[in-house]
């Protein structure tokens, strides 16, 4: 069951969205920008790709087992519904529709390519050759963050930075980060430490050594994370800058999705022609 959702808060949302992705350097003009929602042959293409994809490797799936481990042993799947169960068709789907051959993501999300080489490789041989194979682009020079109680960054287990929060919010969920009971004057190590990771993310290597030496001499926790905190901060700023001129803008970034999703319908399009071919349906639509 889908629940009634309010279109100004969805219109909101996508908006920002956009804005984020601006804001840290997309260039629109030199790519096909658009709303995922905005192209109906995604969800006909999920829709078939579900008749070809074993449960199996849906219930290994990082978001689902994820879920299922919040949940109490005795109902494990309480509250999880189908579109969550099969969230990584709908990834597949949208891989696949525009025959990407490369696909940048974090190591975190090397599965979803996994899983969508695995379902566009039992298309293939279903129906014969019709979608490429894409290849995860994972960088190595970027640490992944974990959240901040160790696990994940994830929604689900609300361990979250929020990228364009208010300094004050910013501030609040680093303070947030899990760190031992040593007290100033310990010293403590760096090893292992969810802090220092994220140090790690946003320092040269010989700044850090200074905030390895820091840890080392017994900084205080407090201290480390207000540090941290300015770092951060000072990184996000011009980025938060920009993002908060074009959420101020929203009739400019809906022109901008309009025009790439102008030209995603027509490659869509195109491709499910294809598929449909292949598997013998019409049309969906008009």
């Amino acid at each position: 069951m889908i629940k009634n959702q309010d279109p100004e808060l969805t219109f909101k949302s996508s908006i920002e969205i956009a804005a984020a992705w601006i804001a840290c350097g997309i260039d629109f003009k030199k790519v096909i920008f658009y709303r995922q929602s905005s192209i109906p042959q995604i969800l006909e293409l999920n829709w078939i790709l579900t008749s070809v994809t074993p449960k199996g490797i849906l219930n290994r799936a990082h978001a689902y087992k994820a879920a299922v481990d919040l949940n109490d042993k005795t109902d494990p799947d309480s509250g999880i519904n189908a579109g969550l169960f099969n969230y990584p068709i709908l990834m597949a789907a949208d891989i696949l529709l525009f025959d990407a051959n490369f696909v940048p993501v974090g190591s975190d999300q090397k599965q979803h390519i996994e899983m969508t080489r695995d379902i566009a490789g039992r298309f293939n041989n279903s129906y014969g050759e019709t979608f490429d194979l894409p290849e995860p682009i994972i960088s190595t020079d970027i640490p992944l963050l974990p959240g901040l109680d160790g696990r994940k960054m994830s929604k689900s287990y609300k361990n979250f930075i929020e990228l364009f929060s208010s300094e004050k919010n910013l501030q609040k969920s680093i303070n947030q980060i899990v760190t031992d009971s040593l007290m100033p004057g310990d010293s403590k190590n760096t090893k292992d430490s969810i802090l220092f990771e994220y140090f790690s993310a946003f320092l040269t290597q010989d700044k850090l050594k200074d905030v390895e030496e820091l840890f080392k001499e017994g900084a205080g926790w407090g201290e480390l994370k207000k540090m941290l905190f300015e770092i951060i901060n000072e990184e996000l700023i011009p980025l938060r800058e920009k993002y908060e001129e074009l959420v101020s803008k929203p009739d400019t970034i809906e022109e901008i999705l309009l025009a790439g999703e102008k030209q995603a319908i027509i490659q869509a399009e195109n491709k499910i022609k294809e598929v449909r071919e292949k598997v013998g349906i019409k049309p969906l639509h008009g």
